[in-house]
């Protein structure tokens, strides 16, 4: 019995050129063995784009380091989820470097397979990586590397909808003053009050002066539980602005090192094109030279040779 699972592990492995020729002889080979619902899966198989097959190749390299991007992605919906804006905006950085460090990457490995990938392709590359951690099912055909298309473009979690009465958790600083005892000021010393005066002809006893009673600490007053939804959302959005913004930032710091890159290459071209330009303008100015020379003699000899008629 065929097995597409492993079918598609070997195709999805293939260069993006490569791909339909061989899934349609191997979808023909299951027909052929009578197994049409295989055959029929296995020609079902989207043949992958270059920027796909890249980061399915990148996968396929380094199980370690994909891991640990969907690790990270984990532990962004979670601080989503609960609002933690410490651990989204630590964890959104770690994000960004580690996908751009991949796509740098992915271009590397499609080099050694004989695969130039553009600055364009290396970005379509990023905005995959980014995909499969908003899309559970996109991530695990990408770890097994046999992801078919781009999952949709997703930037932040704004699909991960908080946990219901969940606050935006106080930065580790302030959590840590919030841990520490309060310490309470100590009571000013007042006058003593004295004993009221005893009638006379009486006896002077002593009375025990009345304790003064405590103030009643304030009570906080109780909090808005819309008002609290209402900044929790703010601040959700906030962190999600935040991490957008780093992500264009990205993408844009890793456009202009791979237009830089093109530019050099470029520029290698030119210098190499004007030095070839130059060798063929000497090849040039010589042959001229030597055509005019040949073409002195060829006068001259015709005309030796109308002189050696006329005799």
């Amino acid at each position: 019995m065929v097995d597409v699972d492993a079918v598609a592990a070997e195709l999805y492995g293939l260069r993006p050129e490569e791909f339909t020729a061989a899934r349609d002889a191997l979808a023909a080979a299951a027909r052929k063995a009578g197994e049409r619902a295989e055959a029929k899966r296995i020609a079902a198989l989207h043949r992958p784009t270059r920027a796909v097959w890249a980061a399915n190749r990148l996968a396929r390299a380094d199980a370690d380091q994909a891991r640990h991007l969907l690790e990270i992605g984990q532990g962004l919906h979670e601080a989503h989820r609960t609002l933690s804006g410490e651990d989204l905006r630590k964890l959104s950085h770690q994000q960004h470097v580690v996908i751009a460090a991949m796509a740098g990457e992915a271009r590397r490995l499609a080099g050694e397979a004989g695969e130039e990938l553009s600055a364009g392709v290396q970005r379509e590359v990023e905005q995959i990586l980014r995909g499969v951690l908003a899309d559970p099912g996109a991530a695990d055909a990408w770890a097994r590397g046999v992801l078919a298309k781009a999952p949709p473009q997703a930037v932040g979690f704004a699909e991960v909808a908080p946990e219901p009465g969940a606050e935006p958790r106080p930065p580790q600083r302030e959590r840590e003053q919030e841990r520490k005892p309060e310490r309470k000021p100590r009571a000013e010393p007042g006058p003593e009050r004295q004993p009221a005066p005893e009638p006379e002809g009486k006896p002077r006893t002593w009375r025990k002066p009345k304790a003064e009673p405590e103030p009643e600490p304030d009570s906080d007053p109780e909090p808005d539980a819309g008002e609290a939804e209402r900044t929790s959302r703010e601040a959700a959005r906030a962190e999600e602005a935040l991490a957008r913004a780093e992500t264009e930032r990205e993408q844009a710091r890793t456009g202009l090192g791979a237009l830089d890159e093109e530019i050099g290459r470029l520029e290698e071209r030119l210098d190499r094109a004007r030095a070839e330009r130059e060798r063929l303008a000497a090849v040039a100015q010589d042959a001229e030279r030597r055509h005019r020379e040949a073409e002195r003699e060829a006068k001259a000899a015709r005309a030796a040779a109308r002189k050696a008629r006329r005799r």
